[in-house]
């Protein structure tokens, strides 16, 4: 009979707490195995005889209410992150250093899942994310017990001193936590007819007077322009557009072979249909500024 999910995390739980304790040589030996042969036999003996530290440090992010099934996957990621970089020389025990990694992964874990908002993941967010509530609470204990009212901006300075972390930042992470995640479908009241959450977020876009002044003035420069071009000879506005308004912009060189003319006399071309469009655009003056600006 199948086991379901549950029975086989069980079943791999006390298996892992039950596997071999490794002495300092045992494990120095499987270590040096994996770093220099790739001994994929040592490295699983290794894993499989720290699965048990894995299992202990995922079980401390229960609270944070994620599944302990997916924080012992993370937790195990961890712990092979660990062997990978692990270097048997430097004379510290391989839990000790694994121990980092694991915890690592596992908070990472949490904080992608704690909200559909990304909470954060630099060092003084994490900080906060899993120390903030502690902190708040000892010191709320303290002002109670001394009798000391303690208002909410001096409460948020504190932990902010006490964790070495900005007072914004604190700010930020208090009213993350402070809520949890609720659909902008949601209506704002029970009335069937209510409205979403979702309808009172300002349009960031353009308004309909923003567009019909924006279409008008992309067509009155394009009209100007227009005119600018026509009022080139047809060899000035041929050289313009094959060298800038073509999508493979065309060399002197090719210009010049087709035109009979040297490379130097197609620049001096370009160059004057260059200035002839700028007198004729400039002649509309502020109207065109206003435009542009």
């Amino acid at each position: 009979m199948p086991l379901d999910a549950a029975q086989a995390d069980s079943k791999f739980t006390r298996r892992s707490m039950k596997a071999e304790m490794l002495d300092a040589d045992t494990e120095y030996a499987l270590a040096v195995a994996w770093r220099d042969n790739k001994d994929e036999a040592a490295l699983h003996r290794l894993i499989s005889a720290y699965m048990r530290l894995a299992i202990s440090q995922a079980a401390k992010f229960k609270r944070y209410g994620a599944p302990m099934n997916d924080l012992v996957q993370e937790a195990s990621l961890g712990l092979m992150k660990a062997a990978e970089k692990f270097d048997p020389d430097r004379g510290v025990r391989f839990s000790t250093y694994a121990v980092w990694w694991i915890k690592a992964s596992v908070q990472d874990h949490v904080m992608r899942n704690w909200s559909l908002v990304r909470t954060g993941s630099t060092s003084s967010q994490k900080s906060l994310f899993f120390n903030m509530r502690r902190v708040q609470a000892r010191f709320e204990r303290e002002a109670q017990a001394t009798g000391t009212p303690l208002e909410q901006g001096d409460l948020m300075q504190k932990i902010a001193t006490e964790l070495s972390v900005p007072l914004r930042d604190v700010e930020t992470m208090n009213g993350r936590l402070s809520g949890s995640d609720f659909s902008l479908n949601a209506t704002q009241s029970s009335e069937d007819e209510g409205r979403e959450w979702i309808d009172t977020l300002a349009d960031d876009g353009a308004t309909t007077t923003e567009i019909v002044e924006e279409n008008h003035d992309q067509a009155q420069l394009k009209a100007w322009v227009d005119d600018a071009m026509n009022k080139l000879t047809d060899r000035e506005r041929f050289i313009l557009k094959a060298r800038k308004l073509a999508d493979d912009p065309r060399t002197l060189e090719s210009l010049g072979e087709e035109l009979k003319l040297s490379k130097e006399r197609v620049r001096q071309v370009e160059v004057a249909a260059f200035v002839k469009m700028r007198q004729s655009l400039e002649s509309h003056g502020e109207a065109l500024k206003a435009l542009l600006h």
